[in-house]
């Protein structure tokens, strides 16, 4: 099943913009779908191999901070290619 990750990490700690530069990079070396905007980054693809690599990354994520929160939505279809139509 094919679906779409919006995706917020916020380190609680003053050197936060070098483990939100990290999490990306990582997000973005993955075979994966990625967008970014100025908020979020959104990630798609197939659930049995995304939720698997994201977990590893989180963690990886959350072992070299003191505090932090990631604020993650999941829609269950691959929105990738979505365009307002307004």
């Amino acid at each position: 099943m094919k679906i779409s990750i919006d995706l917020t990490l916020s380190p609680l700690q003053d050197d936060y913009e070098k483990h939100v530069i990290a999490f990306i990079k990582t997000l973005r070396a993955s075979k994966f779908t990625v967008l970014e905007n100025p908020l979020s980054t959104q990630i798609y693809g197939d659930y049995d191999e995304l939720m698997p690599f994201l977990n590893e990354q989180i963690k990886k994520s959350f072992d070299n901070q003191d505090i932090c929160v990631l604020t993650m939505k999941l829609v269950k279809t691959d929105r990738s290619d979505y365009e307002p139509g307004f």
